[in-house]
């Protein structure tokens, strides 16, 4: 296998993180080992991870393999996407300013706010009684 020709990038969502291989090839996208297809069950989960491909007319052009860990499908997907875009910045430079105007080059930071002391939930308070 040629070295030079594989492009490695790390994409993370809330707790989910993808490590990314891109090289030339038919298109396909390998999830930990399985068909994107048949590892995602939820449609909207298999359109964000291809969107950048699209996006760049690159979907036939590269396989595709991700090794995804933590999180939700949502998280793994949108930590899958971000992965995907960082390798094809390093592909191709020039899509930056096309990737960058979509929105998918910038990590999406939210995460799960933590559950406080003493209380129901991150903001949720248990109810007030005065008497």
């Amino acid at each position: 296998m040629e070295k030079e020709n594989i492009y490695y990038a790390t994409g993370k969502r809330k707790n989910a993180i993808a490590k990314t291989w891109m090289k030339p090839g038919k298109g396909e996208i390998i999830i930990n080992d399985r068909p994107a297809d048949e590892y995602f069950s939820v449609e909207t989960a298999k359109r964000l991870i291809i969107q950048p491909l699209v996006l760049t007319n690159n979907l036939g052009s590269y396989d595709v393999k991700v090794r995804v860990l933590g999180g939700g499908y949502s998280g793994q997907a949108g930590a899958i996407r971000h992965g995907i875009t960082k390798a094809l910045l390093l592909i191709d430079p020039d899509l930056r300013a096309t990737l960058k105007k979509a929105g998918f080059v910038t990590r999406d930071s939210r995460v799960k706010e933590r559950k406080k002391y003493g209380q129901k939930g991150a903001r949720a308070r248990f109810q007030f009684s005065k008497r």
